[in-house]
């Protein structure tokens, strides 16, 4: 009899579809019951010796809430009998539902067992969990966007090196790492069967894109790192794996039901008994040309349009011609953003790494850029390429052609008779949350719509107190006038944006939430926070989500 090992994860939802994204133990048939009679079946899919199916079902009610159970070769296996949360549910969005929660943060370590102390404090989305299943009418996210490091193949927990030491031990590199397909599947266990998350992922649709350390620190930083990692004898097996091992989690779902079917890949793992070999020879494929794979995806939800853009393999690294996306990649940006604007209220560009930085760190980024192009001879490129390393300075401001053609884009997007009310950029990365406001230095370019950089991190991870405060120096005055020293040494002008922050920068495990009600915008952040009993000790295992920020963006 076939078990359900993993899921399920409800991931595209629409007016009158959905898909379901299930792990089972063995070959089988798939089934998807919906309570309103909507139902869709698939069989799995084999690769590493693991059976997925992802669920199309199409009929669905809009504008409703229906629970649904899944079902394996006719046996029901979810919700489980016993179990204390709320039936999972698939809403769809009605013809005339103007109002979209989108709910994104990115960093999440797994949470550790619910009778051990967690060393970093309550999970964020372990808590929001919670309060839905406390309040199963209340408000909900229509989706959560998770903006990288949904795992961490390069930071493992004690249980997973425990479990991997026994495998093979921890001698031979890369050590406690992941080092291939079974040992990343590790991780997507220990972090989906948390109970709260499993039910959260279930009943709240979610969109996924990855970060480094969902595959290793600092990933594709350079053209130099790349040539170093490339020569280490674990490398290749690590990187095919981790692109496998995304494309089955998370990439998957991202699709809607026709991009699905018109997927020759997936087509192809599909048809043939053990799909393995071919998904491996398309990682190999993505990973020695990324230009001939895109992660980045569309998704609309009314008249709000997402763009989760890859940061990572898209990345084109040579010095001299260094850019965030490479030409292709490129391209799609400006035509998603661009298309049909008078059908848009609101644009969201979904990106791991923040396009606006604390000033300090942008100049910081910038500066090192163009050591390691050279501009100041051999001897400060190979300084550059080591300050890069250790303090990972990667993000756009160290693409600084890209991050001046994102502010374009941004720009003329966000301009003329029907731009969108508000153009976001939602971020995560770099452990703190902030909110930002860019300023055109042309008059002229400046934007109709309301342009924010909007950045959450972590869900659930830590950072040092010397870093804490780094941060807050680099959103300083003094810090913008040693900014100003590093970019004359690296020769770059002025940007064509200046920004200054205006809210933040806010420490712990923490989501923010986008309500878009038709051309009105307006953003909450919330942390995660232990509760404590009325003798003023903490209280096991609880957590509450609490308000730090609550503001208007665009009035109605």
């Amino acid at each position: 009899m076939a078990e359900l090992r993993l899921g399920p994860l409800l991931r595209y939802v629409d007016g009158s579809s959905a898909t379901f994204w299930v792990e089972a133990s063995r070959p089988c048939t798939a089934e998807v019951r919906c309570a309103d009679g909507a139902r869709g079946t698939g069989r799995t899919f084999q690769i590493a010796g693991h059976h997925y199916a992802l669920v199309p079902v199409s009929g669905l009610t809009p504008g409703t809430a229906t629970a649904y159970e899944i079902l394996l070769d006719g046996s029901a296996v979810w919700p489980p009998p016993d179990s204390p949360f709320p039936p999972s549910v698939v809403r769809t969005p009605g013809s005339d539902d103007a109002t979209v929660r989108v709910t994104f943060g990115s960093c999440r370590w797994a949470a550790p067992p619910a009778d051990e102390r967690d060393p970093v404090g309550p999970d964020a989305l372990d808590t929001l969990a919670a309060r839905l299943a406390s309040a199963p009418d209340g408000e909900r996210p229509d989706v959560l966007l998770l903006l990288g490091d949904q795992v961490y193949a390069d930071e493992v927990s004690g249980t997973t090196r425990a479990w991997i030491a026994a495998r093979r031990g921890l001698v031979d590199p890369p050590g406690h790492q992941v080092a291939d397909y079974e040992e990343y599947t590790r991780l997507y266990y220990e972090s989906w069967l948390d109970p709260e998350i499993r039910w959260l992922l279930s009943t709240v649709p979610s969109c996924m894109i990855f970060d480094d350390h969902d595959v290793i620190d600092d990933w594709n930083t350079s053209a130099a790192w790349l040539k170093d990692i490339r020569a280490t004898p674990w490398w290749r097996e690590r990187i095919l794996s981790g692109l496998m091992s995304y494309w089955v989690h998370q990439h998957l779902g991202n699709l809607s039901p026709g991009e699905l079917s018109e997927d020759l890949l997936y087509a192809a793992v599909r048809e043939t008994p053990d799909g393995t070999d071919v998904l491996r020879a398309f990682a190999a494929r993505a990973d020695a040309d990324p230009a001939t794979v895109r992660w980045s995806y569309r998704r609309d939800f009314g008249r709000t349009r997402v763009l989760m853009l890859d940061t990572r393999a898209a990345r084109v690294l040579d010095e001299k011609h260094r850019a965030m996306l490479d030409p292709g990649e490129a391209a799609w940006l400006r035509e998603q953003a661009l298309q049909a604007p008078d059908a848009r209220d609101h644009l969201l560009i979904g990106t791991s790494l923040p396009w606006l930085l604390p000033p300090l760190i942008h100049h910081a980024e910038t500066w090192n850029a163009a050591l390691c192009r050279g501009e100041r001879g051999e001897r400060w490129a190979r300084f550059g390429e080591r300050l890069r390393r250790r303090a990972d300075l990667e993000h756009w401001a160290a693409f600084p052609e890209s991050f001046e053609e994102l502010a374009e884009l941004i720009a003329e997007a966000g301009t003329g008779e029907h731009a969108p009310a508000t153009v976001c950029v939602l971020s995560g990365d770099v452990h703190h949350a902030y909110v930002a406001d860019p300023v055109w230095a042309d008059p002229a370019q400046q934007p109709t719509a309301r342009v924010l950089q909007l950045t959450c991190s972590p869900v659930h991870n830590s950072i040092p107190r010397a870093i804490r405060l780094g941060f807050r120096f680099g959103w300083s005055r003094p810090a913008r006038l040693l900014g100003g020293l590093f970019a004359r040494h690296g020769r770059y002008g002025r940007p064509a944006v200046d920004w200054r922050k205006t809210g933040g920068p806010w420490f712990g495990n923490q989501l923010m939430t986008l309500t878009l009600r038709g051309r009105s915008a307006s953003l909450r952040l919330e942390q995660a926070r232990e509760t404590r009993s009325s003798g003023g000790d903490l209280a096991r295992g609880g957590a509450r989500l609490t308000t730090v920020r609550d503001s208007v963006i665009t009035p109605e």
